[in-house]
């Protein structure tokens, strides 16, 4: 069996409302081998002090959709605790708006995915990285 039947990923997350890296961020990889597929967790990691998820679990064979899901709420509450001393008073009610974020996109077997997670206690954004 090759080492290219599959395609592989990566992914690194930068905390834009301070410009950077969130380390710390359990990561967690499912994939399925068709649209109406069930999906499979395949296992998880987390990010290191560079943000960088370095050792997620390898596709299966046969893999067309990925999903990764990103368990940011500890993230920013952990933030929000050390940040408190000298923080203001915050308007919202203190709960993080998005306590997870999930991303899901198709791949073809022998590519690699490089997927950067941009953000920020109030907003996220995604690409297809190098």
């Amino acid at each position: 069996m090759s080492t290219h039947a599959t395609a592989s990923v990566s992914t690194h997350i930068l905390d834009t409302s301070v410009g950077r890296p969130a380390g710390g961020v359990a990561v967690r990889l499912s994939a399925r081998p068709g649209r109406r597929a069930a999906w499979r967790e395949l296992g998880g990691s987390a990010t290191d002090a560079d943000g960088r998820c370095k050792d997620l679990p390898a596709l299966p064979e046969g893999t067309t959709h990925v999903r990764l899901g990103f368990e940011v709420e500890p993230y920013f509450e952990k933030k929000k605790a050390e940040a408190q001393q000298d923080a203001p008073a915050h308007r919202d009610s203190g709960a993080v708006f998005f306590p997870e974020v999930a991303i899901t996109f198709a791949v073809t077997a022998g590519e690699h995915y490089h997927v950067p997670l941009l953000l920020n206690p109030f907003g996220y954004s995604v690409y297809r990285g190098s």
